[in-house]
């Protein structure tokens, strides 16, 4: 039989420390907490006078709401356990010790037996847990009590009460970053990489959620030593929430929002985000009719220049190549064999246009990149890649799947130079209507079977200059980077 959730339960407690490093113990007895509840908020740190033996170091304290299956009791012998694991005793309760529970709010439920008093009989008098409590919930009327946290704290004497800076940070004398580098040379990109993140959007009235790798950067004058790398991920989680109550949104639109947040936060005079989402489409296999669900990369990028932001969108897919060269040579050595064999030329050619001949094939991942003011969806995207290759692939395939995909491929051979002529062409035809000023980046790399290095093609500039050349010939002399149209 499955398992029967438990129920959880919304508890407030107070942590206290007076010995040792105090936000270090506060910090840890927070973590493992998180071995049997969700720390839902946490408040700021608050310096008290201790209340009861006063010849003592003053305390540090911290509320935090936790969201958690353990009954009062269970909840009780748990928090003691941590007490004990970092070094209090029962002996400790009056003196100073390197942690303290107070369990004061479970539910709206009154609790009184067995030396457990819910909500803590004493807490409306006693400021180092009120204060903290208030900043957290100051709306929450615990079971018995007539005023709200808020009003209990605005009530009661907090002289003995100082906020103080919530990490473990050191204050610094200067700001290291802001000061004037030994070389005074300024960099074009400055940032972190690699940022993980799920983005989640509502898109088409259902909510989305996408697994997302981000690049974030910013200039760097030649009068400061650095950014601020926390700034960056500040960035991110304060959008966080803004981006999940959207109505609709895009990846790019979300790198766009990001570039301008940086550019404000680290006060420089360009930004730049990369953004690359793994999403799921729907897809039929080509035979069996199978729907089945594929993995695609979805790119979003941003650059910010003062007002003046530029994006990109883009996906990245993988598909399948079959190598005109070898097929060729195999063709060459199957006309051969059948003219020795006896068969007439006409035949033999017959023969030939028949049968589709064997070669090497290769798993290519293609990349298009589309920048400018005209929508475009990356679905559409995924479909013009995938038909500019030899064939798609699929994850699941069925017997009569596969034979379609390796025919299809066999009778549709491509270098790598081919794919990205012919998403090219693909892209013309099918937006007819996009501008000419948008900037268009398409890049192929085939991962050889048969060789120990990967092939690569790619082109880049305005779609206009591309049409120009397929219509009227000629070699275009545009060479537009997709680094120049972000920033020129």
């Amino acid at each position: 039989m499955p398992l029967k959730e438990r129920d959880t339960h919304d508890v407030y407690l107070v942590l206290g420390a007076n010995i040792g490093d105090r936000q270090k113990n506060i910090l840890q007895a927070l973590q493992y907490l998180q071995g049997r509840a969700s720390v839902e908020k946490v408040s700021s740190f608050y310096e008290t006078e201790p209340l009861d033996v006063v010849d003592q170091p003053p305390f540090l304290n911290l509320a935090c709401q936790l969201r958690t299956d353990m009954e009062p009791f269970v909840l009780l012998r748990y928090v003691k356990s941590i007490e004990l694991r970092m070094g209090r005793s029962e002996a400790m309760s009056s003196l100073p010790r390197p942690i303290d529970f107070d369990i004061l709010i479970y539910d709206n439920v009154l609790v009184n037996e067995n030396g457990l008093v819910l909500p803590h009989p004493r807490m409306a008098e006693r400021a180092f847990a009120v204060v903290p409590l208030a900043e957290i919930a100051p709306g929450l009327k615990p079971p018995g009590f007539s005023r709200t946290l808020g009003e209990i704290a605005a009530e009661i004497d907090t002289s003995g009460v100082k906020k103080v800076e919530k990490s473990l940070r050191f204050s610094l004398e200067r700001d290291i970053q802001q000061s004037s580098p030994s070389i005074p040379l300024s960099l074009s990109k400055v940032g972190v990489t690699g940022l993980k993140r799920i983005l989640r959007m509502t898109q088409n009235g259902g909510e989305s959620l996408f697994f997302a790798e981000m690049d974030l950067f910013a200039y760097l004058d030649r009068e400061h030593s650095g950014v601020h790398m926390s700034r960056f991920s500040d960035v991110i989680e304060n959008l966080t929430e803004e981006i999940s109550l959207e109505p609709s949104s895009t990846i790019e639109a979300i790198a766009e929002k990001l570039a301008r947040r940086i550019a404000r936060t680290q006060q420089t005079e360009c930004s730049e985000v990369h953004i690359r989402a793994r999403y799921p489409l729907k897809k039929l296999t080509p035979l069996s009719g199978k729907s089945v669900e594929e993995l695609y990369t979805f790119v979003g990028i941003a650059s910010c220049k003062g007002e003046e932001v530029k994006t990109i969108t883009g996906v990245e897919v993988e598909g399948m190549t079959v190598c005109p060269c070898a097929q060729d040579m195999m063709r060459s050595h199957s006309r051969k064999l059948l003219l020795e064999e006896g068969f007439e030329e006409k035949e033999v050619e017959r023969i030939l246009q028949l049968v589709p001949m064997a070669s090497h094939n290769q798993r290519g991942k293609g990349t298009l990149l589309i920048g400018g003011d005209w929508p475009v969806r990356g679905e559409h995207l995924v479909n013009i890649l995938e038909a500019s290759m030899s064939s798609e692939t699929y994850e699941l395939l069925k017997r009569t799947d596969e034979f379609f995909v390796v025919n299809k491929a066999h009778l549709n051979p491509m270098f790598t130079e081919d794919v990205v002529r012919e998403v090219f062409r693909n892209l013309v035809d099918i937006y007819p209507d996009l501008p000419d000023d948008t900037f268009v980046l398409v890049k192929q790399e085939n991962m050889e079977s048969i060789h120990q290095h990967n092939a690569f093609a790619e082109r880049s500039g305005t779609l206009g200059a591309v049409r120009r050349e397929l219509a009227e010939g000629g070699a275009s002399l545009e060479n537009i980077t997709l680094q120049e149209w972000l920033h020129r």
